[in-house]
């Protein structure tokens, strides 16, 4: 990987002379970073226009549809608005602050752990990464489940038992995966391009049915607003039932956008030239991202598409519906096993997983790591002995503590990366006029996030042991990596003084 020599002022200056301890910090990163041994890297085969539709295609999968229409259900049509505007508030706040961070050094394997790495402290890092590999990985047998039981759509009968659709998505999945990134990258490309341009015909289709357009001419306008209410009451009843339902809505909400964010810095190491597109990456992808989660609400089931479709009499749509949701479940595994293999790579660049996973082949795919992260797709034929239903919520409930964890430890590494900046006198790509007031609004919407997740299993009707360890268990596991660690290296500092980063290492 080429290094070029940056302003003298910028690293090691007279002004702010590097210490013994900052040479130190810079020779760990070079050596991981740098390491010959293994001088195949991932390839920089992704365009900008593949980051785009990876970035927003690649996340609009079952939470979008599964999600919503849950909440939808729930809380009523102004409780589920409400909550998609606060998440994607807040995503925004978080998006911006990320894309400073990934574009300031779009290194190979420079996912948030390795920024994390590099700006906090090994510890944070170490436990990023973690959190990132087996939540990211979690997420695609969460991906296949939902896919095999949209195909169960076309076979309710079950005449064909899951388990061999599992076995097919996860074979074309994981296949994918091992190709270039070229192949990939452009594989995802019309996998997002399916489902946006899906999407778009089925919110046209919403708004001429909202104005009366449909076979039997009925406007429906704002009268499920009405009939039966906006706002509903869930557990109890009067205004706390309809908070109760407003905050749940707000939860349920935020699977479509977990781990998102993230997506933009993981594909950042691997795009053509980076410190010009990544910067161009959150307003255009937020803008999208918002704009179909707010409008496009519901299950194969239950989603307003489809009974609005119904009601008017349009024959066959029902079926290209759910071949949508089939196409993002099996779009957005796709992606979440990327970001799974890159996360462990990522750990192996910062000498913190073994030195295996950061081999590639010639085409620059990490194929250990790639290995090691599809084996949580076995877990998807826990829905063989289980149901499916049941399956499919702890996958959510276990995945959205993570994605807030996630979150929480994105703020903290642009609060040290901003610091670093400024003691060092670094010139940044890109400066998001929203910082840092944005990320403070983020910061602050993932905490609450993260202790409300599962707040209903304390109401004494839905008490379920499993429901509580799948929305909590991510907590503890999280403050066992990240302090088993500190245990092991206790002479650290909780976080690397901001003259002593290093800003220069991996710079191209």
């Amino acid at each position: 990987m080429a290094i070029i020599e940056t302003e003298p002022q910028n690293f090691g200056s007279d002004q702010h002379p590097i210490s013994e301890k900052g040479k130190a910090l810079r020779n760990l990163v070079e050596a991981d970073l740098l390491d010959d041994r293994y001088a195949t890297t991932t390839k920089r085969g992704l365009k900008n226009r593949h980051v785009q539709l990876m970035a927003l295609g690649g996340t609009i999968g079952t939470g979008l549809f599964v999600g919503s229409g849950q909440a939808l259900a729930i809380g009523g049509p102004a409780s589920l608005l409400l909550g998609y505007i606060f998440i994607s508030a807040m995503v925004y706040g978080l998006v911006t602050a990320i894309a400073e961070v990934g574009a300031y050094l779009p290194v190979h394997g420079g996912t948030m752990s390795y920024h994390g790495f590099r700006y906090v402290s090994r510890s944070m890092g170490f436990a990023m990464g973690y959190l990132y590999w087996y939540s990211l990985g979690i997420l695609v047998p969460y991906e296949i489940t939902a896919a095999g039981l949209v195909i169960g759509y076309w076979d309710q009968s079950g005449s064909i038992n899951i388990a061999v659709w599992i076995t097919i998505m996860m074979v074309v999945i994981i296949a994918l995966n091992f190709m270039p990134v070229r192949i990939y990258g452009e594989s995802e490309f019309w996998f997002a391009g399916v489902k946006i341009i899906t999407l778009i015909g089925l919110l046209m289709v919403s708004f001429i049915l909202f104005w009366g357009g449909g076979p039997n001419r009925q406007r429906l306008g704002f009268h499920y607003w009405n009939n039966p209410r906006p706002f509903n009451a869930y557990l109890t009843t009067g205004d706390s039932g309809r908070f109760v339902a407003l905050l749940k809505c707000t939860v349920s909400s935020a699977i479509a956008f977990i781990f998102a964010p993230e997506l933009i810095v993981i594909s950042g190491g691997e795009m053509e030239s980076p410190r010009r597109n990544v910067p161009g990456q959150p307003g255009d992808t937020f803008t999208d991202w918002s704009s179909f989660t707010s409008l496009g609400d519901g299950t194969v089931s239950s989603s307003p598409f489809v009974i609005g479709i119904q009601n008017a009499g349009i024959p066959v749509l029902d079926h290209i519906v759910n071949a949508a949701v089939l196409t993002s479940a099996w779009s957005a595994g796709n992606s979440f096993l990327y970001m799974s293999s890159r996360s462990l790579y990522s750990l192996a660049m910062s000498g913190n997983a073994p030195h295996v996973f950061k081999t590639c082949n010639r085409w620059g795919v990490p194929y250990w790591a790639v290995s090691a992260s599809a084996c949580f797709s076995a877990l998807a034929y826990l829905a063989v002995g289980n149901s499916s239903s049941i399956v499919f919520n702890w996958f959510i409930n276990f995945t959205n503590t993570s994605g807030f964890i996630s979150w929480i430890c994105c703020s903290v590494v642009f609060f040290r990366f901003r610091k670093a900046v400024k003691a060092q006198g670094i010139e940044q790509p890109y400066k998001s006029k929203l910082q840092p007031y944005g990320v403070y609004f983020g910061l602050a919407g993932a905490t609450l996030m993260v202790l409300i997740n599962g707040f209903t299993v304390f109401f004494p009707s839905e008490w379920s042991v499993s429901n509580f360890f799948t929305a909590y268990i991510g907590i503890p596991a999280f403050l066992i990596l990240y302090f088993g660690h500190r245990a092991l290296y206790w002479s650290d500092p909780w976080a690397w003084r901001p003259e002593e980063v290093d800003m220069h290492t991996g710079l191209d």
